[in-house]
This record gives structure tokens, sequence and C-alpha cells, in this order.
């Protein structure tokens, strides 16, 4: 008795299908992470806004938000030009230019991180400490959870700079790359509106 066999189809045999549904793929979880922070920033305003309670937001002795704040947006913003440029070298076949441009954004990246330890540190001479109000437990628990977020970053950025170092991608190969910009930028625009959240709850 002859037995009949189906054939398996692959719908992602080609590797531009392959490609287009692994970048559909962290399109949705970019939107899962930025899920995240939005919900952070809401309950961050829900309580700031709210008029009943028992002390003041803003605890005395708190001279508004560290000035390192402002270098490290800006180190930020520029990592994420220069991991702009990395995939853009590669998609003119520049992978020297490529490399370096990681470099760049990887120590841009080490830079914003020493920055907020410096913001943490400026809280605590300031004698603003996690537990005593509000305002000390919502800055740092939202700042703390982007440079985890940061951190994370690190472990692509790391396998992407190893393999631009030796041309591992192409104009007709840049997947790796790309995925690390896509997540990159949602990093640099998930900071702009956490910076000016809590430059905002600074208001009185």
């Amino acid at each position: 008795m002859a037995i009949k066999t189906q054939t398996f189809i692959d719908p992602f045999e080609g590797t531009p299908q392959r490609f287009a549904a692994t970048v559909l793929g962290m399109w949705v979880f970019l939107v899962v992470v930025a899920m995240l922070f939005l919900g952070a920033i809401m309950g961050y305003l829900v309580v700031r806004v709210n008029p009943n309670l028992e002390a003041p937001f803003i605890p005395e002795g708190a001279t508004g938000l560290p000035v390192s704040l402002v270098f490290s947006t800006i180190a930020l913003m520029a990592s994420s030009y220069s991991m702009h440029q990395a995939t853009l070298h590669v998609r003119q076949g520049r992978s020297q230019e490529a490399h370096w441009s990681m470099t760049i954004t990887m120590l841009l990246a080490c830079v914003f991180l020493a920055l907020q330890v410096v913001a943490w540190v400026t809280l605590w001479r300031q004698n603003v400490l996690f537990g005593d109000s509000l305002y000390a437990w919502s800055f740092y628990v939202l700042t703390g959870l982007h440079a985890l977020h940061v951190l994370a970053g690190f472990v692509p950025l790391i396998r992407v700079w190893r393999k631009t170092a030796r041309g591992g991608y192409s104009k007709q190969h840049p997947e790796g790359i790309v995925y690390c910009e896509m997540y990159w930028h949602l990093l640099g625009a998930i900071w702009l509106a956490l910076y000016f959240t809590l430059w905002l709850g600074m208001r009185t």
C-alpha cells in the first residue's frame, strides 16, 4: 500500500521573507518593552498629581534633577546616531567604518551609564534616599529600570561589534545590526520620555 506524504512548505524559505518576519517579531518585542515603560510613567504621573499625599512629593533638600542627566541624555542620543551610522555603513558595504561606529556607540553607552551613577550619587548626597519619599523611589526605579535595559543591550552590542570587526555583515545580510539599531533607538526614545516626565514632575 502506498503511503502519501505531505510536502512541508516553509513560508519563510527565502532570506528576504525570513528577515521581514524577524523584523516584525522585533517590533512586537519593542512594543512590549515600550508598554512596560509606559505603565511605569503613567504610575509616576498618577502619584505625582495626587493631591492627598501625606507628605510633599518633592522632599526637602532636593534641588532638582541632577545636571549629569543632561549630559547622559546627550551621550545616549549621540550613541543612537552612531548606531544608525553603523547600520548605514553596513548597507553601503563599508565594514571598517561600521566597526568604528559600533565602537563609538559602546563607548557612549558606557558614558551614559557612568553619568547615571553620578546622578544617583548626587541625589544620595542630597539625602534623597530610596525609601524616604515617593519622589526618590520613583526616580531610582524609573532610571534604574532603563539602565537595566541599557545593560541588557550590551549583550547584542558586543556581538554585533565583534561581527563588524570581521566583516560579518553585508548589504545582503545586515540582519543582526538592524535588530540592534531598532532596540537602541527605542531605548533613546524611552529615555527622552522618562527625562521629560521626571523634569515635569519637579515642577511645583
